[in-house]
C-alpha cells in the first residue's frame, strides 16, 4: 500500500506503460483482468462505503516497501485451516483490493490531463537538450581550431612581458637597496650641516623603504642600522636644542622644531628644553663664579671645581665681587633672553599656523589639525609655567651669591652698584614673568640692613666729628642752589624728568613703555658696566663770594646808605610771611629804598645759608635716598636713619647755641613744649651720655649704646663771648639757619619719602615731620634770646632808673637820661647787627626775632625798674609815661617791627598806678603775667597811703594766691 501511495504521488511523471514497466515484480502484482474489472464494477460505488473498506485495511500494509505481504498472510493462517474461513477471508482481501484499485483508477483518471501536459513539456526539454549538445560540439570544434592557430602564441608573448615587468621591478628594488646602503654617508653630511629636518626625513623615508623590502635578507641589517642612526640623530638634536639656552638663533631653532615635529615628539622636545634651561642656569653661574675664584686664587688647583656652588661663592674676594656679579647677571640675562625669544618664536609660529589652518579649513584633515592644536596648547602652557620656574632658579642662584659675601665693609658706591644691579635684575624678573622677586628682595634686604647699620654708624661718627670741628662759617653757594644739582640727587631728577615735561617727549614714548627684553632683544645687555659719568660732570653750586656778580656787590654797598629819609609807605614792600625772604635776584634803587630797616639781607644776595656740614648731611641724605630708591623693602630703616641725621644736627645746634638754663628759667616760653619734647626724645634715643662712665654692663645695655652717639662739643675756635661779634651772632645765624634750610629740604623730600614708605610705617614719618622737622624754626627763639639778653646792658639801665626821683611835685616836660642810654644801646646793637650782616646774610625773620627779643627784654626791664620805685607821685607816674613814649618814638625809627612787643605790658603796668582800691584786686587777678614783686610794689607804692592795713593784707594775700601755683 505504501508503494501504491508513493506511486500515486509520482504518477504525474510517467506514462502508464512506463509506470507498469518500472514496477518491481513484487510491486507489479497482478494486472486486473476483465473479471476483476467486472468485480470492481460490481462493487458498491458509494464513496463513503468504499472509504470505509480502505480504512479497514490493516496498518501494516502501509508500513514500508520491504513489507512481504505473502509471508505476512501465511503466517497469520491458523494452525487448523478451514476452507470456509479462508474463503471468507479471501473475499475480504479481494474486496479491499478492489476498493484500492478502484481508488487508484479514479486518481489516475483524475490526473490524466496534467500528466499529458507534463509529458509534453518533458518531450520539449529533451529536444532542447539535443540541440544544445549539437551547439556544444560545434563550439568545441571551433575552439580547438582557435587554440591551434592564435592563443598559444599570444599567451607566450604575455608571459614574456610579465616576466620583463617583474625583472624591471626587481632592478628598481635593487637600485633602492643600493641607495639605502649608501644613505648613512648622506645622513652624516646632513648632520654636519645641521639639517636635522632633512636628515630625519631621509631616515624615515629609508625606514619606510626598508620595511617595503623586508623580504630581502640584506635589508634586515640595514633596518637596524637605520634605527641606530635615527637614535643618533635624536641625541644630536638634543644637543642642538641645548645650544638654544645660551644663544637663541631663529633659523637654528626652526630646524630643531621641524625635526622634532617630524619625529612626532613636540611635547618631548618642550620637556627637554626646560630641562636644558635649568641645566644651563646651573652650569652658567658655576662657570662664571669658578672663573673668578680661580683667577683670584692665582693657581691651577682643581679643588674649586669639586666644590658646591654655595661653597664656591664664599671664596669670592671683595675686589672681584662686583665684576663677578655683573658677569653673573649678564650670563643669566642671556639665558632668560633666549627663553623670551623662544616664547616669541612659538607665538609667531602659532599665529602663522592658525592663519594657514583657517585659510585651508575644508575639513579634509580634521584629526591632524586637532593634534597640532593640542600640541600648540601643550607647548604654550609649558612655556608659561616655565617662566616662573626659570626665574625661581635665577633668583636662588643670585641669592646664594649675594649672601655668600659680607658686604658691610664695601664702599658706598660699590654697594649702590650692587643694589643697582640687583634692582635691575628684579626689574628683569618682573618683565619676565610678573614676579615681585621676593627671594631676591629678602636676600638684598638682609645685606642692605646689615650694611646700612654699619654704614650709618660710621656716618654718625663722622657727623659728630664734623660738628666738633665745624667753625660755622658760611658755605658760599649760588642763590639758585638746589639739592637736585648735587650728584647724590641726580636719580630724583631722572625719575622726575618724564613727569616734568611730558610735552617734550614723543607721543609714542608716553603711551608705550619699552621693556628691557624689547630694548635688548637684538643685542646689548642691561647689565653692562658703564663708565661713571660723575667724573665728567661738575657741580656748579658754589659761588666765589656772597654775590652772583661784582656789579651786584657794588650796587649793594652804594645804595644801602641812601635810604635814611625813605617814607614809611615805601619801606613796607613785599615780604614773604613764611620765610621773611624777598625773591630778589638783582638790586635796583627802588627795591633798596623799599626794603625795611630791619632787613639786613641787602649786604648779601638771597642765597641759602648753610655750612659744609649741612652740605655733607644733605649729600648723605641723597645717598640714603638713592639706596632706598633702589631697594624699597628697607625704606623704613633708611628713613629712620635719615631722621637720626636730622635729629643729631638739631640736637647739636641746640647744645652749642641754644642751651642756657639761666634764660630757660625766665618762664618766657622761649622753647615750646613740642621742642622740649623733641629734644628730650633725641637725648634719650640717640645721645650717649655715659661715654666716660664704666663700660662694664649687661650685653643688652652695650648693644643699646652701640646705637647711640656721644654728645658733640663745640669747637674751641668758635667764640661766643665777644660783645663785638654780638656773642657769636654770625655763627649762631649760620648754625640756626642752616638747620632751617635742612628742614626745608626735608620738607621738599617728604612726598618722595611718603611714596616709598610702607603704609604700616607712615605714622612714624608723619610724626617725624610734625614733631621734629617743623620744630627747626622754633630753635631760633632760644638761640637768639641769648644774644638779645647780652647785647644790651639791661642792668645799667636798672641802675640809672634807680637814681631817678619819681615823687616829683610838678609835671616834667623832659624825659630821663636812662631813656637816652637805652636808645643808645639799641643804636649800638643796630650798628653791630649791620656789621655782622656784612659777614653773614641775616634773614628778615632772624632780625625780627632779635629785635623782638631785645625790645621785649627792654620793656620788661622798664617794668622791673618801675617796680623798684619806693615812692611815686602822680607827677612821677606822668613822667614814667613820658619816658616810655619817648622810648617808643625813638625806637620806631630804628625798627620796623609793629606792633612794638610788650608795649601793652609796660603801659598797663603804668596805668595800674591810677587804680583805686576796689579795682586793684580784680586787676591783680586778671594780670598774672606780672611777677609777685611787681604786683606787691603796686599795692605798697600806689595804694600805700590810701588804704588801711587790712585792705593791704587782703590784696597781698590775693597776690600770694596767684604766685602759689607757680611755685
Amino acid at each position: 500500500m505504501q508503494k501504491i501511495k508513493s506511486l500515486m504521488t509520482r504518477q504525474g511523471l510517467r506514462s502508464p506503460q512506463e509506470s507498469v514497466h518500472d514496477l518491481s515484480p513484487i510491486e507489479s502484482f497482478r494486472i486486473p483482468c476483465k473479471e476483476d474489472l467486472r468485480e470492481l464494477h460490481e462493487e458498491p460505488t458509494d464513496p463513503q462505503a468504499q472509504q470505509e473498506i480502505i480504512n479497514s485495511i490493516e496498518e501494516v500494509y502501509f508500513s514500508n516497501d520491504s513489507f512481504d505481504i505473502v509471508k505476512y498472510e501465511l503466517e497469520r493462517l491458523p494452525p487448523v485451516l478451514s476452507l470456509q474461513e479462508l474463503e471468507v477471508y479471501r473475499d475480504k482481501l479481494k474486496q479491499q483490493q478492489a476498493a484500492v484499485s478502484k481508488k487508484v483508477a479514479d486518481l489516475i483518471l483524475e490526473k490524466q490531463p496534467a500528466y499529458v501536459q507534463e509529458l509534453e513539456r518533458v518531450t520539449s526539454l529533451q529536444n532542447g537538450l539535443q540541440l544544445a549538445a549539437v551547439i556544444c560540439t560545434d563550439g568545441r570544434r571551433h575552439l580547438n581550431i582557435a587554440k591551434e592557430g592564435f592563443t598559444q602564441t599570444s599567451l607566450g608573448l604575455l608571459a614574456s612581458h610579465r616576466r620583463r615587468q617583474l625583472l624591471i621591478g626587481l632592478l628598481k628594488s635593487l637600485r633602492t637597496i643600493k641607495t639605502l646602503q649608501r644613505t648613512d654617508v648622506r645622513l652624516s653630511e646632513m648632520l654636519e650641516e645641521e639639517d636635522y629636518p632633512g636628515a630625519i626625513q631621509l631616515c624615515l623615508e629609508c625606514q619606510k623603504a626598508a620595511s617595503t623590502f623586508k623580504h630581502y635578507s640584506c635589508i634586515s641589517e640595514l633596518n637596524s642600522k637605520l634605527q641606530d642612526t635615527l637614535e643618533q640623530i635624536e641625541e644630536q638634536l638634543d644637543v642642538a636644542l641645548s645650544k638654544i639656552c645660551k644663544n637663541f638663533d631663529v633659523s637654528h631653532y626652526t630646524k630643531v622644531q621641524q625635526a622634532y615635529r617630524l619625529l612626532g615628539k613636540t611635547q618631548t622636545a618642550m620637556d627637554q628644553l626646560h630641562m636644558h634651561f635649568t641645566q644651563a642656569i646651573h652650569n652658567t653661574v658655576f662657570q662664571v663664579v669658578l672663573g673668578y675664584v680661580e683667577l683670584c686664587a692665582g693657581n691651577t688647583d682643581t679643588k674649586f671645581q669639586k666644590l658646591q656652588y654655595k661653597d664656591l661663592c664664599t671664596h669670592i674676594t671683595s675686589d672681584s665681587y662686583i665684576p663677578c656679579l655683573a658677569d653673573l647677571c649678564k650670563a643669566l640675562w642671556e639665558v632668560m633672553l633666549s627663553y623670551y625669544r623662544t616664547m616669541q618664536w612659538h607665538e609667531n609660529h602659532d599665529q602663522d599656523e592658525e592663519a594657514a589652518v583657517s585659510s585651508a579649513s575644508d575639513g579634509s584633515n580634521v584629526t591632524g589639525a586637532e593634534e597640532n592644536s593640542f600640541d600648540r596648547s601643550y607647548v604654550k602652557k609649558k612655556l608659561e609655567h616655565g617662566l616662573s620656574r626659570i626665574w625661581q632658579d635665577v633668583q636662588l642662584k643670585v641669592k646664594t651669591y649675594l649672601l655668600g659675601t659680607d658686604l658691610s665693609s664695601f664702599k658706598y658706591d660699590d654697594f649702590i652698584f650692587v643694589l643697582d644691579v640687583t634692582s635691575r635684575l628684579m626689574q628683569v624678573g618682573e618683565e619676565f614673568c610678573g614676579s615681585k622677586s621676593e627671594v631676591l628682595q629678602e636676600s638684598i634686604r638682609r645685606q642692605s640692613v646689615n650694611y646700612f647699620k654699619t654704614y650709618h654708624r660710621t656716618r654718625l661718627e663722622e657727623l659728630r666729628m664734623f660738628m666738633e670741628n665745624e667753625t660755622w662759617e658760611l658755605c658760599p653757594v649760588k642763590s639758585s642752589f638746589s639739592i637736585l644739582q648735587l650728584h647724590e640727587f641726580k636719580f630724583m631728577e631722572q625719575s622726575r624728568s618724564p613727569s616734568v615735561s611730558p610735552s617734550k617727549q614723543p607721543a609714542s614714548a608716553a603711551s608705550t613703555t619699552v621693556t628691557l627684553f624689547e630694548q635688548y632683544c637684538n643685542g646689548g645687555n642691561p647689565f653692562e658696566i658703564q663708565a661713571d659719568s660723575k667724573d665728567d660732570e661738575t657741580e656748579d653750586v658754589l659761588a666765589s663770594n656772597g654775590y652772583e656778580s661784582d656789579e651786584q656787590e657794588k650796587s649793594a654797598y652804594q645804595e644801602y646808605d641812601s635810604d635814611s629819609d625813605v617814607p614809611e609807605e615805601l619801606k613796607r614792600d613785599y615780604v614773604d610771611e613764611q620765610t621773611g625772604d624777598a625773591p630778589v635776584k638783582s638790586f635796583s634803587r627802588e627795591t633798596l629804598r623799599s626794603r625795611k630797616k630791619s632787613d639786613y639781607n641787602l649786604y648779601k644776595v638771597n642765597a641759602p645759608i648753610l655750612t659744609n656740614t649741612t652740605l655733607n648731611v644733605i649729600r648723605l641724605v641723597g645717598k640714603y635716598m638713592q639706596m632706598m630708591n633702589i631697594l624699597k623693602p628697607i625704606a623704613f630703616d633708611v628713613i629712620h636713619f635719615m631722621s637720626q641725621l636730622f635729629d643729631y644736627y638739631l640736637y647739636a645746634v641746640y647744645t652749642f647755641f641754644g642751651r642756657n638754663d639761666t634764660f630757660e628759667s625766665t618762664g618766657l616760653g622761649l622753647s615750646s613744649s613740642r621742642l622740649r619734647t623733641t629734644l628730650n626724645r633725641i637725648q634719650e634715643s640717640l645721645i650717649d651720655l655715659e661715654v666716660s662712665a664704666d663700660s662694664s654692663g649687661t650685653l643688652s645695655a652695650a648693644e643699646e649704646r652701640k646705637e647711640k652717639v656721644p654728645s658733640p662739643h663745640l669747637s674751641h675756635l668758635v667764640v661766643l663771648t665777644s660783645g663785638n661779634s654780638l656773642y657769636g651772632l654770625a655763627e649762631r645765624v649760620v648754625a640756626t639757619e642752616s638747620l632751617v634750610f635742612l628742614a626745608e629740604q626735608f620738607e621738599f623730600l617728604q612726598p618722595h619719602l611718603d611714596a616709598v614708605m610702607p603704609a604700616a610705617k607712615k605714622p612714624f614719618l608723619q610724626q617725624f615731620y610734625s614733631q621734629t622737622v617743623s620744630t627747626a624754626s622754633e630753635l631760633r627763639k632760644p638761640v637768639y634770646w641769648i644774644v638779645a639778653a647780652k647785647a644790651i646792658d639791661y642792668e645799667q639801665m636798672l641802675l640809672l632808673m634807680a637814681n631817678v626821683k619819681w615823687d616829683v611835685k610838678e609835671i616834667m616836660s623832659q624825659h630821663n637820661i636812662y631813656v637816652d642810654a637805652l636808645l643808645k644801646e639799641f643804636e649800638g646793637f643796630n650798628r653791630r647787627l649791620a656789621e655782622v650782616s656784612r659777614r653773614v646774610r641775616i634773614p628778615l625773620p632772624v632780625s625780627n626775632i632779635l629785635w623782638e627779643h631785645c625790645i621785649r627784654l627792654a620793656n620788661r626791664t622798664l617794668v622791673e625798674g618801675y617796680a623798684n620805685v619806693k615812692k611815686c607821685s602822680n607827677e612821677g607816674r606822668a613822667l614814667m609815661q613820658l619816658d616810655f613814649q619817648q622810648f617808643l618814638m625813638k625806637l620806631e625809627k630804628l625798627t620796623d617791627i609793629r606792633p612794638i612787643p610788650d608795649k601793652e605790658f609796660v603801659e598797663t603796668y603804668i596805668k595800674a598806678y591810677y587804680l583805686t582800691e576796689n579795682d586793684m584786686e580784680s586787676w591783680i587777678k586778671e594780670h598774672r603775667e606780672y611777677s609777685t614783686k611787681q604786683l606787691t610794689n603796686l599795692v605798697n607804692v600806689c595804694l600805700g597811703s590810701h588804704i588801711n592795713k587790712k585792705s593791704r593784707q587782703k590784696l597781698l594775700a590775693a597776690i600770694d594766691d596767684i604766685d602759689r601755683p607757680k611755685r
